[in-house]
C-alpha cells in the first residue's frame, strides 16, 4: 500500500529532465522543489487547503454532534417507530451521490446557497450524520440502563445524562467517528465539484481534479500536486492514530 505513495513522493522531487531520462522509478538526484512551488502558486494551494480544512473540520464536529443527538433519542429514548427510522437512515446511506445532486443543486439555488461552503457543509453533515446515527443507535441501545436509572434517581435531567454520562463514556467511539468523518469529507470530489465552482471556494480534491483535467502539467508537477493533496489527510490520521486505535480497542472490549 505504501508503494504508490513512495512513487508519488519520489517523482514530486524530480525535475522534468530527471523524469524523462530515468523514468518514474528512478531516484531523484536532489530535492527539486520548483514543481511543488509552481503548483502551490498556480492554484493558490494555501486557500484550497484552508477551504478543505474548514469544511472537513466543521462537518466532522457537526455530524458527530447530530449523530449523538439522534442516536440518544433512538437508542436510549426508544422513540416510537425506531426500527423504521433506522431503516430510513440505512437507505439514506445507500443512495449514490449522483441521485442526490440534482435536487440538492435545485434546492441550493432556491435558497441562495449555491457556490458557498455552507451548502457543502450542510450537505455532508447530513450525509455523514445518517451513517453516524445508524451506528451509534446500535451502540447506545446497549448502554447500561443501571447507570441512567441511578442518575435519574439523583435528579439528573435528560440533557445532563446525555452530556455528563453518555457522551464521556462513548468518547472513544465518537473519536473514531470524528476521524472518519474528517477523512471522508476531505476526500470528497463529486459534490464539491458541482457546488463549489468559484476558485476561492474550491477544495483540494477539486483543484487537483480540475488541473489534471486541463492536461497542462508535466508528470513531476502532477506528482507534486498529488503529494500536497495527500499530506494533510495523512498527517491528520497520524496525529490521531492513537485515539483511533484506542477507540477501536475499547469498542472491541465492550
Amino acid at each position: 500500500m505504501l508503494f504508490p505513495f513512495v512513487i508519488v513522493t519520489l517523482n514530486a522531487f524530480k525535475s522534468p529532465a530527471e523524469y524523462s531520462s530515468g523514468g518514474p522509478l528512478s531516484l531523484p538526484h536532489g530535492l527539486y522543489l520548483d514543481g511543488i512551488v509552481a503548483f502551490w502558486d498556480r492554484v493558490d494551494f494555501g486557500l484550497k487547503l484552508w477551504n478543505s480544512l474548514l469544511i472537513s473540520g466543521v462537518v466532522a464536529v457537526a455530524a458527530v454532534v447530530l449523530s449523538v443527538l439522534n442516536a440518544y433519542a433512538l437508542g436510549i429514548g426508544r422513540v416510537r417507530g425506531r426500527l423504521w427510522i433506522l431503516v430510513l437512515f440505512l437507505v439514506a446511506n445507500t443512495l449514490p451521490q449522483e441521485a442526490l445532486v440534482y435536487p440538492l443543486y435545485y434546492l441550493s439555488k432556491e435558497v441562495g446557497l449555491y457556490d458557498s461552503k455552507l451548502a457543502v457543509i450542510l450537505i455532508f453533515t447530513v450525509i455523514q450524520a445518517a451513517f453516524g446515527t445508524y451506528l451509534l443507535s446500535s451502540v447506545l441501545g446497549q448502554f447500561p440502563r443501571g447507570i441512567l436509572e441511578a442518575a435519574e434517581i439523583d435528579g439528573a435531567s435528560r440533557r445532563r445524562m446525555l452530556w455528563g454520562i453518555v457522551v464521556p463514556i462513548s468518547r472513544p467511539t465518537l473519536s473514531v467517528l470524528l476521524i472518519f468523518f474528517f477523512i471522508w469529507t476531505w476526500n470528497e470530489f463529486f459534490l464539491p465539484m458541482v457546488f463549489l465552482i468559484s476558485n476561492d471556494n474550491q477544495t483540494v480534491p477539486v483543484a487537483l481534479g480540475v488541473l489534471q483535467g486541463e492536461k497542462m502539467m508535466d508528470a513531476t508537477m502532477s506528482s507534486a500536486s498529488a503529494l500536497l493533496g495527500i499530506i494533510p489527510a495523512v498527517a491528520f490520521f497520524l496525529i490521531f492514530q492513537r485515539t483511533l486505535t484506542r477507540g477501536i480497542t475499547v469498542g472491541a472490549i465492550k
